[in-house]
């Protein structure tokens, strides 16, 4: 490792405008010596997004989010052969680096501007996914039935909730989304309709909107009125 460290120190200091990435996989080496060199590095090769909403939640213990490398990949999944939904899959990719290992010649014209605009949406709250406060809201290897984490802004005026259905059941009870970081004593308005104080939605959460199909995504802003 010292040798490799060494390597790297040179390689960094002689090009210094070239952003590294390392990688989990051979031998493991997504450290915190190796993010000193490569502000990102690669998360796993299980790009399946189920599977990533646990690798993400394990790796966020100890990364930030930008530096986890996270993309949207092709379905059906390679490893897995699960189909989910590009929604699902871009939400999911957010929780990291996002970005798109995919050929884009096989996409139907609506996929195309489906990318199109997640890439829009990703620039748009970029300022919360990279710069804001991160929320595990729930554990996935616990809640069977969804996963859902959070950004919020350093002046809490601004947050972001995603939200994966898990599991698709009949007749359900509702499941209800643990939010954090709020100020309770602002009032926020919810995906620009619903407005409730800060203390109303922490202590009451946000309500899973019941959706047919596994691992299908979910989303909320909130902004102080």
């Amino acid at each position: 490792m010292l040798g490799l460290y060494d390597l790297l120190e040179r390689l960094t200091s002689r090009y210094p405008d070239i952003l590294w990435e390392g990688c989990s996989g051979g031998g493991g080496r997504f450290d915190l010596g190796m993010l000193y060199y490569f502000p990102q590095s690669w998360c796993s090769d299980d790009t399946d997004a189920m599977e990533r909403v646990k690798i993400q939640y394990g790796t966020s213990f100890a990364y930030p989010i930008s530096s986890v490398g996270s993309h949207v990949s092709a379905v059906p999944n390679h490893q897995t052969g699960r189909v989910t939904s590009l929604a699902s899959r871009g939400v999911v990719a957010m929780a990291g680096s996002f970005g798109y290992e995919l050929d884009l010649n096989l996409l139907t014209d609506e996929e195309k501007n489906e990318v199109k605009k997640q890439i829009q949406t990703f620039k748009k709250y970029y300022h919360l996914t990279h710069e804001g406060e991160y929320y595990r809201l729930t554990n996935p290897f616990e809640n069977q039935m969804f996963a859902a984490w959070e950004y919020v802004s350093p002046d809490q005026k601004e947050a972001l909730i995603h939200g994966v259905q898990l599991q698709a059941q009949p007749n359900s009870p509702s499941q209800h989304i643990p939010v954090r970081g709020l100020n309770p004593d602002k009032m926020y308005e919810i995906n620009g309709e619903m407005v409730k104080s800060g203390r109303a939605i922490m202590y009451g959460g946000l309500n899973l909107p019941r959706q047919l199909g596994d691992c299908m995504a979910v989303e909320f802003y909130l902004k102080e009125v």
